[in-house]
């Protein structure tokens, strides 16, 4: 009897192994999302005709076609759209910081462009 618990405990292993490397198997599969509706000559200005806000950043990345569109990951998409923050913010930090005055927690900055003055 002892030897046929030990069996089954190895057929129990070898189960368990045999799921997970199933698991791993479908895991590993590409993802894919089926059949495009749409295709990548598609104007975006047509897609999103009522998202007003979705058409300006279209634009602002001079995007007309799904294509154009797909060629940007999200990332990059939120880079570009806020590097004209990013700039206008420094703008106003170095303005400030000529006129020995600074944003909240921001007197590091401003000592530091004194100090280069």
């Amino acid at each position: 009897m002892a030897k046929k618990k030990s069996t089954n405990k190895a057929a129990g292993k070898s189960r368990k192994a045999a799921k997970k490397s199933k698991l791993k198997k479908r895991s590993a599969k590409k993802i894919t999302l089926g059949r495009p509706t749409v295709t990548a000559e598609e104007k975006l200005f047509m897609l999103f005709h009522e998202d007003y806000e979705a058409r300006q950043v279209f634009e602002f990345l001079k995007a007309e076609t799904v294509a154009d569109l797909e060629k940007f990951s999200p990332q990059d998409i939120i880079h570009r759209l806020s590097r004209p923050i990013r700039e206008m913010v420094d703008r106003i930090r170095t303005k400030l910081a000529d006129r020995n005055r600074c944003l909240a927690g921001d007197e590091a900055f401003a000592a530091e462009r004194k100090g280069r003055r």
